[in-house]
């Protein structure tokens, strides 16, 4: 086939979709929610000073990737399901695909850093403010940060010098494997890195945060304080059931590879979205629910603005 340059993409993944004005109502309430969600979490932590500590730094970090994660696919679902705009240039695709990844790779990077962080207190509470102080916990994030551009900055300049013969996009929005399969090349040689990437984030970061859990249940067990026990284990389940929303989607979908099943292009595309809309509108709800501090915060907020409404 010869090599054309084209200038936009066509979006294909809902066309067969008979009610795709009801999927794109649900993604925009649920992209809706996550912002909101997530931005309160952000307002509530950066407004008070006695949240400045890393433990809540770190859930602001985890919130402002939730709404990049979950802004660079919802924009592009939004507009084709509710817009009927198929079409999206090619730098809107390519960067898309750049903040979709790094918000990927961002997530995997702050859950293992929240595991860290509870380690640390649970293990050694006397010694946890000497050991991650702020500045610390900032070096940290910077360094996840730097990591995930760096590395998105090598997986885009890859997905760049690819020659593409074919504007479709069989998938729900820009992502690297569907660039991949736009281009007309044989896309067996470029699933090295990416699949390398998802040994170290599935693989290395999935097994340290599991053994930090299994270290901090082990330490809680041997608690003497029932009540001390039970106070530990809320702050942990937050961020188990934060663990799990994450992981889980690309966990089936590493084992349904495994023992041979092969997912349709419309059971993939379903895994995609709930793989990057689930997690960002779990998070803020489990943290401002399970968060003492966060949801004493927010009720005191409510509570005001009901005040001076009533007056």
């Amino acid at each position: 086939r010869d090599q054309v340059t084209y200038h936009e993409f066509t979006i294909t993944g809902f066309d067969h979709l008979s009610y795709q004005k009801l999927l794109g109502f649900l993604i925009f309430i649920t992209y809706f929610l996550v912002i909101l969600g997530s931005g309160t979490n952000i307002c509530i932590i950066l407004t008070d000073r006695r949240l400045h500590t890393p433990m809540y730094l770190l859930i602001c970090n985890l919130a402002v990737v939730d709404i990049m994660f979950t802004t660079s696919t919802s924009i592009t679902m939004i507009s084709v399901l509710l817009g009927e705009v198929k079409t999206i240039s090619y730098y809107s695709c390519i960067s898309s695909m750049y903040i979709y990844h790094l918000g990927d790779i961002e997530e995997c990077l702050s859950l293992s850093l929240m595991a860290l962080d509870r380690t640390i207190a649970i293990r050694t509470p006397l010694r946890y403010h000497s050991i991650l102080t702020n500045p610390r916990l900032f070096l940290l994030i910077t360094a996840t940060w730097l990591i995930g551009l760096g590395v998105m900055g090598v997986l885009t300049a890859q997905a760049d010098s690819l020659p593409y013969c074919q504007p479709i996009i069989r998938y729900v929005f820009c992502d690297y494997p569907a660039m991949v399969r736009a281009a007309c090349v044989n896309p067996e040689p470029y699933w090295m890195l990416p699949t390398i990437l998802g040994l170290w984030l599935v693989g290395a970061q999935l097994t340290f945060i599991l053994l930090s859990y299994v270290n901090l249940i082990y330490t809680v067990l041997r608690l003497p304080n029932n009540e001390s026990r039970v106070q530990v284990f809320n702050t942990c389940i937050c961020h188990i059931i934060v663990v799990f929303c994450f992981y889980a989607p690309k966990l089936v979908s590493v084992l349904l590879t495994r023992i041979g099943v092969r997912l349709n292009l419309t059971e993939r595309n379903a895994l995609l979205i709930m793989a990057t809309l689930l997690p960002s509108l779990i998070n803020p709800v489990v943290y401002c629910l399970k968060t003492k501090e966060i949801r004493k915060r927010l009720v005191q907020i409510l509570s005001r603005k009901r005040t001076a409404v009533m007056k």
